[in-house]
């Protein structure tokens, strides 16, 4: 029973998050392209750095977060509600001191905007207020919002997805509405943020009352309290360094290339990394579901219930970093042209090594079942991907400008995330070779191969469509995809049983739910 209530939250969390991505994504585009059209690349570049600061400083937050989920698979899953309260009141007492610290950090860059933001034209209140709203929302998840980690926990995501994405959408629309229709548009973007912010954060909390009525918090607790569980301070320690890396990873790229070239380059790049930044939503809305179950599943101590599993998720997330990948390579060019103009177009080079990227974020696959297994301590290898990340990209970007620091990034994902992350895993999680992994992803990197170069000639030999209009856009989009899938699903399906058992799974859930 507690299997099939896992894979119903699951695919209930996957669903909600499939709608909201569709919509999210086609209001993205749609505002950006509005956005660039009346504000210009560089407000819109600007905006983007100012994210990238705010995440910046959102290190602070030390991986509490994570520590916390980590620590309520059990007593969720063993319905301990006095441990729950315990915890998320730890969780409220670290995040005060977290936002305080981030404060004190905000007020302390924005002394130096002057200098940071010295290369652009565009008067520094952009900058003061842009950063101030961001910053605004961004304590909003320390002092209110924080308690959402256990409708993430408790497999109840959808929950939060229904408040925070939808408004979201919400949000987009009105931004939308006011940049083409009002005048000074940017400062009506910017009050809209503020105001969604604080009506999400009601709803948000709203409906944790409602489905957890019992959930009361102290605050004031929160430091004796904190005695009594002290693998959060110890995960929370490790985590830290796990932070650095992923801010390393997806916030210093802008950063370098504005230093090194400027703000209208940052959102030409900000353009791809939004196409990708969807496929990776993509990705992370049809997988992101299962992780609290993945916790349930470690938490019942079933080694063969988890390692089939495993083999299941490393399977899927290969072929669908591959469906994913052909599409964005055959698809990118002729979108950025019909979506904002030839002249954003990055190399060809530039687009095959953001493929890489995105290939290599897709096939962590690992990474759910480290974190219920809450193996956070190789905290060297952490600093190891943000050092490769950020000396790299600097290093290289110097000599060979945008590849370069899309390069760095590859070069720190390649080493620790697909080649060190499994093997940990592996040894500390499984406590079994690594052999087996390397040679299924062996596998699997012919089969992809193989589909790569059955579907581009399949394409080109019986359709090769020219693209001047979205419609034909679209087509081209049906018949690239469509010919992969035909492809590389019965050759996947023929030679791997793991992705056959997981097609069985939701094929058997489908028919039950009928």
């Amino acid at each position: 029973m507690a299997g099939s209530s896992r894979a119903v939250r699951s695919i209930k969390n996957v669903q909600i998050a499939l709608f909201f991505y569709v919509v999210n994504l086609i209001l993205q585009f749609f505002s950006r392209k509005i956005f660039l059209n009346y504000l210009g690349a560089e407000i819109l570049g600007l905006n983007s750095t100012a994210q990238n600061l705010i995440g910046f400083l959102n290190l602070a937050e030390l991986g509490i977060g994570s520590a916390i989920a980590f620590t309520l698979y059990k007593p969720i899953y063993q319905r301990d509600i006095q441990s729950i309260n315990e915890i998320v009141t730890i969780q409220g007492w670290f995040y005060r001191k977290v936002a305080g610290i981030i404060i004190i950090a905000a007020c302390t860059l924005m002394y130096f905007f002057p200098m940071i933001f010295a290369k652009t034209q565009l008067s520094l209140w952009y900058a003061y207020s842009s950063f101030i709203v961001l910053l605004i929302s961004a304590l909003l998840s320390y002092y209110v919002n924080y308690k959402q980690i256990v409708l993430v926990a408790d497999q109840k995501e959808y929950k939060v997805t229904l408040c925070v994405q939808g408004g979201k959408v919400l949000k987009v629309i009105l931004q939308i509405i006011a940049i083409l229709f009002l005048a000074n548009g940017y400062l009506f973007w910017l009050a809209i943020e503020l105001l969604m912010s604080f009506v999400i954060a009601y709803f948000l909390n709203l409906t944790i009352r409602k489905e957890y009525p019992w959930l009361v918090i102290s605050i004031v607790e929160g430091k004796r309290l904190n005695k009594k569980y002290p693998q959060i301070i110890k995960k929370t320690k490790q985590l830290f360094i796990h932070q650095i890396s992923a801010f390393a990873l997806s916030q210093t790229s802008p950063l370098i290339i504005f230093a090194y070239t400027s703000l209208t380059l940052v959102a030409i790049y900000g353009n791809y990394m939004l196409i990708i930044s969807g496929i990776l939503l993509l990705v992370k809305s049809l997988f992101r579901g299962m992780s609290a179950g993945i916790g349930s599943l470690v938490a019942e101590a079933n080694k063969n219930k988890i390692k089939s599993f495993y083999w299941e998720c490393v399977a899927v997330h290969f072929w669908t970093a591959s469906v994913l990948c052909f599409g964005l390579f055959m698809l990118t060019r002729s979108f950025i042209i019909l979506w904002i103009g030839e002249e954003y177009v990055l190399s060809q080079s530039s687009l095959y090594l953001l493929l890489i990227y995105t290939f290599l974020v897709i096939t962590r696959a690992s990474d759910y079942f480290i974190s219920a297994y809450g193996l956070f301590q190789d905290v060297w290898a952490a600093l190891v991907e943000a050092i490769l990340n950020i000396g790299c990209s600097i290093f290289l970007g110097f000599y060979w400008g945008l590849n370069g620091i899309i390069l760095g990034v590859v070069l720190s994902l390649f080493l620790v995330i697909f080649c060190w992350k499994p093997y940990f895993l592996f040894k500390y999680g499984f406590r079994e070779s690594i052999k087996e992994y390397i040679l299924k992803c062996v596998k699997y990197m012919l089969l992809i191969a193989l589909s790569f170069i059955f579907s581009y000639y399949s394409y080109h030999y019986f359709f090769s469509i020219e693209v001047n209009h979205f419609i034909w856009w679209i087509i081209k989009m049906c018949l690239c995809m469509g010919i992969y899938i035909v492809i590389s699903i019965p050759l996947f399906l023929l030679f791997d049983l793991n992705l056959r058992h997981f097609f069985s799974r939701i094929i058997l859930f489908f028919r039950r739910k009928k």
